[in-house]
């Protein structure tokens, strides 16, 4: 069997167990609109068997998830359950990474002329691409993934005008998100803010404590 018809068995299985796990998830945003959506496919699945204008249509999508993109991580899948796609679906959801299976020609077609251009190389075997407008969340949630499912390879990534290599990957992963950055500095700018209102509240307790002191004086004074 030829390393392209063991491609296309993966694919077609894969697909397969994406639709599956669509059909447990409900309706699924579709990779662009203009292509009518086919029975058990999913967003990962989109781009099997188009024609010419919907592949042009495809190109534009992706080149607009792209456009508003901090980075970008391709990871390798084999074999994985429908369970794990299901659960990696989620994960992905839930911090606002898009994941796409995509044919890799029209992604090299959509990130041409751009600051991810330099990843293009890396578009070979069947891939799933993560995009995340937060420079490190697809890191995150492909890396972590990975480290508890042998079935999905991180291969590597990028940040505009950056190629990352794995180990660049898996060291993204461990930065903080743009989410734990801005709770750090609102809780940096708060504490001089917290700092002054201790103070503020402390004055009157300051000033009671003084007249106290300045009226026991008096007394000790008369008597």
């Amino acid at each position: 069997m030829s390393s392209a018809d063991g491609y296309r068995r993966e694919k077609i299985s894969f697909d397969r167990a994406i639709g599956m796990a669509g059909e447990t998830l409900g309706e699924l945003p579709v990779i662009c609109k203009p292509v009518p959506k086919k029975f058990g496919t999913s967003e990962w699945s989109q781009t099997v068997g188009l024609n010419r204008q919907d592949k042009a249509a495809v190109i534009e999508e992706v080149s607009g998830i792209v456009a508003n993109a901090g980075s970008i991580v391709i990871a390798e899948y084999r074999g994985l359950s429908v369970q794990a796609v299901t659960q990696l679906r989620a994960n992905a959801r839930k911090e606002g990474v898009q994941l796409r299976v995509l044919k890799n020609t029209l992604v090299r077609r959509a990130v041409a002329g751009t600051p991810f251009e330099g990843l293009s190389d890396q578009f070979v075997g069947p891939l799933v691409y993560g995009f995340s407008a937060d420079p490190v969340a697809a890191a995150k949630v492909l890396v972590s993934f990975a480290k508890k499912n042998d079935k999905l390879v991180v291969k590597g990534g990028a940040m505009p005008n950056n190629v990352l290599d794995i180990a660049g990957v898996e060291q993204l992963a461990t930065m903080p998100s743009r989410e734990e950055l801005l709770a750090k500095l609102m809780a940096t700018m708060n504490e001089p803010i917290a700092k002054f209102v201790r103070t503020l509240n402390e004055v009157p307790a300051r000033m009671v404590r003084t007249v106290a002191a300045v009226r026991d004086a008096k007394e000790k004074a008369a008597a």
